[in-house]
């Protein structure tokens, strides 16, 4: 065979092969992907049963390792090593011209997601299906993404397994001393232990310690009518008789549901007791995130950053908030108006397990509207639709701050905070708030 036919015989040769190697379309992965994803983790959530500071911790760590992914490869975003505490460098991935990483980002936050949870099979159907459409559109893109996201997923995991989370689910539970009338005491129909008195133990991400914004301690127990205390309690029982009297139409008893974000109502009908789920404070401030990007037309790497930034102001303010509640260790206004007005009053608002002082729901608020202000303006206004779940109208507000505000106030109009609390805490969390946006450069 001469050289011109064997050139020839090359070039057929190649022809064939290039023509049966089939050309793949790079996977798209969207935010509208991540948004969903981020639905599921929560309804999983709702049907666990998460308590309000361990949710937070299950929001913080995914969202964490999809930033750290989408830092690698977008220069408008900053890695959070060395800025969140004791964080290294993730992996590279070992092709890094191969990797798609959106797709990673999504993955390993899907798998951590399932590795904080319980019922890790709800999330299997909803992986499956994407998965499989995703792994036959670009089997060697999915391959090469798959990979890396696990390596990132152990890196993240070994991190967040030193935060002394597993400590302190070995330590006591909360011992109530009801000798005297200023001490917390289980509340009404559950009578639940306190929930998480060790929260303050877990490693904080921004915070240099669970008492760096320690507040003020709350106004001096007293039954004097003359008292601060006394008129605080006063003020609770008279308000939400008022509002009782007017009914659901009441404005107040309508911020107090909305914002109820109790994750565990206990519901009695005669001798039969049963659960009544709702979303936790923090993943009520998640949603408003979601609702934030997707009036922005945010990107997948937008809103990864969003969520991300978000979540870690909501955990430490739960970390700040939680060191405070059992330092001052303060009764609920539902067992002194038991006990001092009147033994059949209810709140309207079921009193959740923990003490009162400061208000979880106002530092948690405060810190996350403080951190969405930061990534979206001020005068920011949006339809809080969060709540239609549970068959509560939306809600329109100005400003993240706004709904923050309303968010605190609640808790007095639900008659289980005190005004010091409500007050008090919005402070703390503006503060959390304030301390992650001053240390956290995470944009070009």
């Amino acid at each position: 065979m001469n050289s011109t036919n064997k050139f020839l015989v090359l070039i057929a040769s190649f022809l064939i092969i290039t023509s049966c190697e089939k050309q793949y379309e790079p996977i798209k992965v969207t935010a509208n992907n991540f948004h969903n994803s981020v639905n599921r983790v929560i309804d999983v959530m709702i049907h666990d049963i998460f308590s309000p500071p361990v949710a937070s911790r299950v929001f913080a760590y995914p969202n964490i390792a999809a930033y750290e992914i989408i830092a690698q490869n977008d220069e408008n975003y900053n890695s959070l090593s060395g800025q969140i505490n004791t964080l290294g460098n993730i992996p590279k991935p070992k092709n890094e011209d191969q990797i798609n990483y959106q797709l990673a980002a999504f993955m390993t936050h899907l798998d951590l997601s399932k590795k904080l949870i319980f019922s890790e099979e709800k999330l299997d159907v909803y992986q499956d299906s994407l998965y499989s459409l995703w792994e036959t559109a670009n089997p060697i893109e999915f391959e090469e993404a798959k990979a890396y996201a696990s390596d990132v997923t152990g890196y993240i995991s070994n991190w967040m397994d030193k935060d002394n989370y597993n400590q302190t689910r070995t330590m006591p539970k909360y011992t109530v001393n009801s000798s005297e009338d200023w001490r917390w005491q289980p509340t009404p129909p559950s009578y639940m232990d306190g929930l998480e008195p060790h929260w303050n133990k877990i490693r904080p991400f921004v915070l240099d310690s669970a008492s760096q914004f320690k507040p003020i301690p709350p106004p001096e127990f007293s039954m004097d009518k003359n008292s601060k205390f006394y008129k605080e309690l006063r003020e609770v029982y008279e308000i939400t008789n008022e509002m009782i009297q007017i009914g659901d139409e009441s404005e107040e008893v309508q911020i107090a549901k909305f914002w109820d974000c109790n994750p565990y109502v206990s519901v009695n009908r005669g001798h039969l007791m049963f659960a009544v789920k709702k979303i936790t404070p923090g993943a009520h401030w998640i949603l408003i995130t979601q609702i934030a990007c997707k009036n922005t037309d945010s990107d997948v790497n937008k809103s990864i950053y969003a969520y991300t930034k978000s979540s870690i102001g909501i955990a430490d303010a739960f970390i700040s908030c939680w060191d405070e509640k059992y330092r001052s260790n303060l009764v609920r206004p539902e067992t002194l108006i038991n006990k001092y007005f009147d033994d059949e009053w209810k709140p309207i608002l079921q009193t959740p397990p923990f003490p009162e002082y400061t208000s979880g729901h106002s530092v948690v608020s405060g810190s996350a509207a403080t951190v969405l202000t930061d990534v979206f303006g001020e005068n920011f206004t949006f339809l809080d639709d969060s709540e239609l779940r549970y068959g509560l109208p939306i809600r329109t507000y100005n400003s993240f701050k706004q709904a923050s505000e309303e968010a605190a106030i609640s808790r007095m109009y639900g008659g289980i905070h005190y005004r010091a609390a409500v007050e008090e805490g919005i402070g703390q969390g503006n503060k959390v708030g304030d301390l992650v946006v001053e240390r956290l450069n995470m944009v070009n």
